[in-house]
């Protein structure tokens, strides 16, 4: 990213609109004694709407996470030398104790939703937040309900510090940055236009069949070689083991709602083979096909 020319003043705070609560060092020293919210839980929160020269530096970093999520203009977040743009639906986790730097665009000031956060368990979230294991700007469709969802953390904080309330506002808190940080995992159809995906998709549309390796790299238009190493990178398993594994579990489905014979089932999902079926059930599942349906069925 080219150098950004220094703004004529930087502010810290103190935005038209802007909301902020930083919670007391008792309340703080109290969460981290709640059993239920010491893994994660917020130190500070807020919202800076059109933050024209929002400019914030940290030479020995923060203590704790710093969560930015961009609504609205275009702002940077310096970090290690390296420079990062937010634009509208993008998020970004500074981590702790790293000196870094952020500001609003000067030209187009950003809107952003803000969250210093801690506890036993952030750093797995920050970690989960990474590419490759460095620190990256994430892109998420706006979602309404989200934004939602943080108001009302922001409206009980505005409202009391009592043990419930903290207990609630940190599991939805966990839940708003969560449904960004997963958002990928979560919304996988989003995501899934790959070859891997594709097969999988193709195996499901034809459970009933016996497929090959070939015939299914050739379905995606690719070698075998190169198809068997995509599919074991992805899922780790090869395609034949997935495939297999696919039809036990619809299996399961026919043995908990139907009241098909172990025979139909196999024809069902192309097992020639009633006791080739069983033990690989059995490998799968832990338990024989009969034992399944006598223990699940409803």
């Amino acid at each position: 990213m080219n150098a950004i020319a220094e703004p004529k003043k930087r502010i810290k705070e103190g935005f038209i609109g802007q909301k902020m609560i930083v919670l007391p060092p008792n309340i703080k020293k109290a969460i981290t004694s709640n059993a239920l919210i010491k893994g994660f839980y917020l130190t500070a929160i807020g919202y800076y709407p059109k933050a024209a020269f929002h400019d914030r530096e940290r030479r020995t970093g923060s203590n704790e996470y710093i969560f930015l999520y961009c609504v609205d203009g275009e702002g940077y977040v310096y970090l290690g030398g390296q420079g990062h743009t937010l634009k509208p639906n993008t998020f970004f986790i500074i981590p702790r104790n790293v000196a870094h730097r952020y500001k609003s665009s000067e030209i187009n000031p950003w809107s952003i939703y803000w969250v210093h956060f801690s506890g036993l368990n952030s750093h797995l979230i920050y970690e989960r937040s990474l590419e490759n294991g460095q620190p990256a700007v994430q892109s998420v469709p706006y979602d309404n309900s989200r934004i939602k969802l943080y108001e009302q953390v922001y409206a009980v904080l505005e409202h009391s510090y009592h043990e419930k309330e903290m207990e609630i506002v940190n599991i939805n808190l966990l839940n708003f940055i969560s449904s960004m940080v997963y958002y990928k995992q979560t919304n996988p159809v989003d995501y899934d236009n790959d070859f891997v995906s594709n097969s999988i998709a193709y195996m499901k549309k034809h459970i009933s069949q016996k497929f090959e390796v070939m015939h299914l790299a050739k379905q995606q238009g690719i070698s075998a070689s190169h198809y068997l190493r995509l599919f074991k990178q992805k899922t780790g398993s090869s395609p034949i083991n997935y495939f297999n594994l696919l039809k036990i579990q619809t299996s399961c489905q026919y043995l908990y709602f139907t009241d098909r014979s172990i025979k139909e089932i196999c024809s069902e999902l192309g097992f020639d083979d009633p006791y080739y079926f069983s033990r690989l059930f059995t490998k799968l599942i832990g338990m024989s096909p009969s034992k399944y349906r006598k223990t699940h069925k409803r």
